[in-house]
């Protein structure tokens, strides 16, 4: 999968901003260039990490991937 990752500089402090814009919310930062793509690369590990929060908004207490015997 290929995924576009935009990098700008802002005028006013200097840092860089990441952004991919296809996955809502993936976004870094950094006082480099570098430093801001080194940044996205671990917020998009992140963004596709399982999440330990169910739908309904209760917090799941299964570790991902747990398997445990049916009653």
């Amino acid at each position: 999968m290929k995924l576009r990752l935009i990098v700008e500089k802002d005028p006013e402090t200097g840092r860089y901003s990441s952004v991919f814009p296809e996955l809502p919310g993936c976004a870094s930062a950094g006082d480099t260039e570098d430093e801001a793509i080194a940044n996205a690369r671990e917020a998009l590990k992140l963004w596709f990490e399982p999440t330990n929060i169910r739908l309904d908004g209760f917090k799941n207490t299964r570790p991902f991937g747990a398997q445990y015997p049916e009653p």
